[in-house]
């Protein structure tokens, strides 16, 4: 009997692969999460994997905050136009125009209004399934989620109340008006995805690599200087060679001074980094539940 053996990516490759064809074969209305982020890259290439030469059996969901940076939007669109797919925008823009998003007084950031915003999209579209390029390695609450996530009629999310998934067996039974959330890439580090990226030469936004953008630092990190967050009276202004390793909110994404210019020096960097990714990330450090508070209410 001749034997096969694959390697960490492949195997990690193929176990996504399932998932997805997974979702195809039990939902009726399943959307994709695109960001035009490097995660999300992956599972585009692995949607690409599971259902080619077909067209994809979903269309691309993403919620524009209003606070993205350019190059991603601009990425997100050609990338949607390229693979022929329909890509869905909603923005929180307009559900704060229509009362479904509803911003606090002295709110700036607007990943909590991603909630309202998303939950609303799942409910026009009649979506039964959102996948999204979540993984554990991120941060403690994500370190929770099964693959395949339920979510209640009310969009949220219970961690004390998950299916078991035993022998890659998954629970996708659903009521209307409840979801489920599904992260391909659950098992996958930031490592895999860079080296993923390399392996399939997929092109990423600019933004990931050394380029030179003026910044302030705040808290304890430096923030591009933007329309949306100008310098305060008693900050300096800095010229920095920077990266992103996590995108988010503009207002709230913090820039890795780096040389990295290539895929390659990437992985380097990250093979030799002490600081998680979403350590980058000025929304996260309010506290350690901030995450997890977010993902109950709905967040992805």
């Amino acid at each position: 009997m001749p034997s096969y053996h694959l390697d960490h990516l492949a195997y990690l490759e193929t176990e996504a692969v399932h998932v997805m064809r997974e979702v195809a074969a039990e939902f009726e209305r399943p959307a994709l999460l695109f960001s035009g982020g490097k995660d999300s890259i992956c599972l585009l290439r692995l949607a690409e994997k599971a259902f080619r030469p077909s067209d994809l059996p979903m269309p691309l969901l993403n919620v524009d905050t209003g606070h993205h940076f350019p190059e991603l939007n601009e990425f997100r669109d050609r990338r949607a136009s390229e693979l022929g797919a329909k890509l869905i925008v909603r923005k929180v823009e307009d559900a704060i125009a229509a009362g479904v998003a509803v911003p606090t007084p002295g709110e700036i950031s607007r990943n909590r209004l991603q909630i309202p915003t998303l939950l609303a999209a799942i409910e026009e579209f009649r979506f039964d399934c959102a996948i999204g390029g979540a993984r554990r390695d991120e941060e403690k609450a994500r370190a929770k989620e099964r693959f395949f996530s339920f979510r209640d009629a009310f969009g949220q999310w219970d961690p004390k109340n998950q299916r078991p998934e035993l022998w890659n067996l998954y629970n996708a039974r659903v009521n209307p008006g409840e979801h489920m959330r599904v992260f391909p890439l659950s098992n996958w580090t930031e490592m895999d995805v860079w080296e993923y990226i390399r392996r399939e030469r997929l092109e990423v936004p600019r933004i990931y690599f050394s380029h030179r953008r003026l910044a302030v630092r705040r808290g304890g990190q430096w923030l591009p200087v933007t329309d949306l967050l100008p310098p305060k009276p008693n900050e300096t202004v800095r010229e920095l060679v920077v990266r992103v390793r996590t995108i988010g909110d503009i207002i709230s994404t913090g820039l890795v001074e780096s040389p990295a210019n290539t895929v390659d020096d990437i992985i380097a960097e990250i093979a030799a980094a002490r600081v998680t990714e979403r350590g980058s990330r000025a929304d996260d450090k309010t506290s350690e539940a901030a995450m997890e508070d977010r993902k109950k209410a709905g967040y992805f």
